[in-house]
């Protein structure tokens, strides 16, 4: 090959791989965007919205999407945009708790299973096989019923859940840790085994787990919204993406589509901001895969 056709392939490399370069960066502010309209939601939803998310419209059902109500109105005459607007402070929030429940619960159990080789480390780890052998959405479902509809039972079960991913990962993560020399060292200066445990390994292995958050947030969602679709979750009139769609499910055989469409539009947009966030996570962590 002679030096411009060397010159040409090497072009077409370097385009390629800015264009490459470029579309990562933008997936990763499409991300950030998404996540950060729905945390602002969470936080000013309800103070903007343009009428009451639990008050009916007089004489309003089942309006269309309109100027004066932009997404419309549901079957009780509630205003759909209101509505869509003030459900993040109860998604996110149901979301976040239940994530970091299963986070602080499953990260040092996992650590704990990984480092130490007794029964109590055997136990856990067939805890969390039986409770990730379950279909996790049946199980959510039969334990909200049992503990209460209230959104602490919620949080509670979802969170509990979701831990074994955590345990398992920690466990994986640990367990190619703990043969390395910095933690052969620390024995050797007769550190606790805790120590070590909190000191040495779960620092080293979080990084896995980080990304792993972001993307359990957005299940979390799924099960929140799956578990209200169903009636078992959280409770009508409150503003919340499962119920909206529950809800509006009914009138769409009849052409009223909007109640149902806009609520499911708002969730699949917030799922997909979270999970897309876990995998650039997961790539900026990664040192091989991050970007130049």
């Amino acid at each position: 090959m002679d030096s411009a056709s060397a010159r040409k392939v090497q072009e077409r490399r370097t385009l390629r791989g800015t264009v490459d370069l470029v579309g990562r960066k933008a997936l990763l502010g499409l991300a950030v965007a998404i996540v950060a309209t729905m945390t602002l939601l969470a936080v000013i939803g309800p103070w903007v919205a343009p009428y009451p998310p639990t008050e009916a419209v007089s004489g309003g059902q089942l309006l269309p999407p309109s100027s004066e109500h932009w997404f419309g109105t549901d079957s009780v005459g509630m205003d759909v945009f209101s509505r869509v607007i003030a459900a993040p402070r109860y998604d996110l929030t149901i979301a976040l708790s239940a994530t970091l429940i299963a986070l602080g619960t499953g990260t040092p159990l996992g650590a704990v299973a990984g480092y130490y080789r007794n029964s109590l480390s055997e136990t856990v780890m067939r805890i969390s096989d039986l409770v990730h052998s379950f279909p996790v959405f049946i199980l959510a479902m039969a334990t909200v019923i049992v503990a209460g509809q209230k959104p602490i039972s919620i949080i509670a079960v979802i969170g509990l859940v979701n831990a074994p991913i955590y345990i398992r990962l920690m466990r994986a993560e640990v367990l190619s840790l703990r043969e390395r020399t910095f933690v052969e060292a620390a024995i050797t200066l007769g550190e606790p085994g805790h120590k070590i445990v909190l000191r040495h390994l779960i620092p080293n292995a979080i990084s896995p787990i980080i990304s792993q958050a972001s993307i359990t947030l957005g299940i979390s969602m799924i099960l929140t919204a799956g578990l209200s679709f169903i009636g078992a979750g959280v409770r009508v009139p409150t503003p919340e993406w499962g119920s909206m769609i529950a809800i509006g499910a009914g009138n769409v055989i009849t052409g009223e589509w909007w109640p149902s469409f806009f609520p499911g539009l708002a969730l699949s947009l917030t799922i997909f901001g979270f999970a897309l966030l876990g995998d650039r996570l997961a790539v900026l962590i990664d040192p091989i895969r991050r970007d130049p």
